[in-house]
């Protein structure tokens, strides 16, 4: 136990990287509590309306769609420290602003509209550079385990943030959650500043007068090259855009299918994220690249789960089914974005990064609204196996695209036990390619 758990959490080892995920942690606790009671508030200003929380959350992502690229260019060229800094600050301006104008009362719905886009704004530069930053704390080797607890603090915070809001929006309102995270967006902040640059791993960089030369064409370019980074990419894009609407899906199941309140749809947030973090450890353990099955594997494992959440009925079989649900959508993610970073250039790293972000959270605007719209008009029911079908599709086009180009062929066995495994085709196998066989 003690070997497993040291090196499930060796990139902790780290001081940096030890750093600047504790100062993510904090920070994130704060923005799904900020999330979840940003929820709620649009659904009490807007009387309750599906297509307002698609809006804004669609405000929320549509900045990604015109500043990614630009973020990664930017992260490409300068100092991902200092940039993450700038940022850092001015998202901790944004929040306090906000959370002043719901503690006094002032709030609009356009208020919230419009920190919405802002916030989002600065989080579409953020999170390229973020991305990229994170080879520069550990190095290449301790890379697959430092994504892996990325994705695990990310998701540690989506358990207890929503735990936290839902009781305190049902003990003393919508404010104090603001007002904390306000506090809480400070951490990053400390955490980057007290870091040591000297033990950044930069080794593998440009100089810096060739850093001035990066452009975003060259890493569109780079990545269109690369059908085996094209593949995941594609497919994160059009899942995320179709499967990963739970903050709309579930507020709408909990207030209007099952007619709860805050308290549900914290419990059903929280449930998603606690197997999204059992998602995150079990990746966690990786030390290469994985293989493109084991993407389109648990893409396929996601769409039938998702499926399966919106055609039960039943309050805790869809608690239930929430847990693997979240268990499957990171694994995929995290395997995804394993493979994208560590196919790719380290020159390349922050366009390919804000290329993948893009389409991660960039797509949102274009389904947040219409995933929104389904809701209000069939249930949320609909929406969600609706977008689970959809998902088991994408993964199941992948695969024949995977399959085609390759040469790879898929065969099936029933006894003893039912397995999938995929056998290379010999040309992979000249090529020296990792293994692709997944159960």
């Amino acid at each position: 136990m003690r070997r497993r758990l040291g090196t499930t959490f060796q990139s902790l080892t780290v001081r940096n990287y030890r750093l600047f995920a504790s100062g993510q942690l904090i920070k994130l606790i704060g923005v799904w509590m900020q999330f979840i009671a940003q929820d709620w508030l649009v659904l009490q200003l807007s009387g309750d309306s599906a297509t307002a929380l698609g809006f804004v959350t669609a405000l929320q992502f549509f900045p990604i769609l015109v500043l990614s690229l630009y973020g990664g260019r930017l992260a490409d060229r300068h100092d991902k420290r200092k940039l993450l800094v700038v940022v850092a600050a001015m998202w901790s301006v944004q929040v306090t602003t906000l959370a002043v104008l719901i503690a006094t009362g002032a709030v609009q719905l356009w208020h919230v509209f419009m920190f919405a886009a802002l916030l989002g704004t600065v989080n579409a530069i953020e999170t390229p550079v973020r991305q990229s930053f994170v080879s520069e704390l550990v190095g290449t080797t301790l890379l697959p385990n430092a994504l892996s607890l990325s994705g695990a603090t990310f998701n540690s915070a989506r358990v207890v943030g929503p735990a936290i809001a839902g009781l305190v929006i049902a003990g003393f309102g919508i404010g104090p959650v603001f007002v904390t995270s306000a506090a809480l967006s400070l951490s990053p902040l400390v955490s980057l500043l007290r870091m040591r640059p000297s033990e950044l791993h930069r080794d593998g960089l440009p100089s810096r007068a060739d850093r001035r030369e990066a452009s975003t064409l060259d890493g569109l370019r780079y990545a269109w090259r690369r059908p085996d980074l094209l593949l995941p990419i594609v497919m994160i894009g059009i899942i995320c855009a179709v499967g990963f609407n739970f903050g709309i899906t579930l507020a709408v199941l909990a207030k209007t299918t099952y007619h709860t309140g805050a308290a549900s749809f914290g419990l059903f947030t929280t449930v998603l994220a606690a197997g999204s973090l059992c998602g995150a450890l079990a990746s966690s353990g990786r030390r290469s690249r994985p293989s493109v099955y084991v993407v389109i594997g648990a893409a396929v494992a996601f769409g039938v789960l998702e499926t399966a959440v919106g055609l039960v009925s039943g309050y805790w079989l869809v608690v239930l089914l929430l847990l693997p649900t979240g268990f499957s959508m990171i694994f995929f993610a995290q395997a995804a974005n394993q493979r994208v970073q560590l196919g790719t250039d380290p020159a390349y790293r922050g366009r390919v990064m804000a290329l993948y972000v893009l389409v991660f959270l960039g797509t949102t605007p274009v389904g947040g609204p219409l995933v929104g719209w389904l809701a209000e008009t069939f249930g949320a029911p609909v929406s969600i196996w609706g977008g689970g079908l959809l998902s088991l599709a994408t993964a199941l086009g992948a695969l024949a695209v995977q399959l085609r180009s390759s040469g790879d062929r898929l065969t099936m066995r029933v006894r003893p036990l039912p397995r999938f495994s995929v056998s290379a085709a010999p040309s992979t196998i000249a090529r020296l390619e990792e293994p692709a066989g997944i159960r």
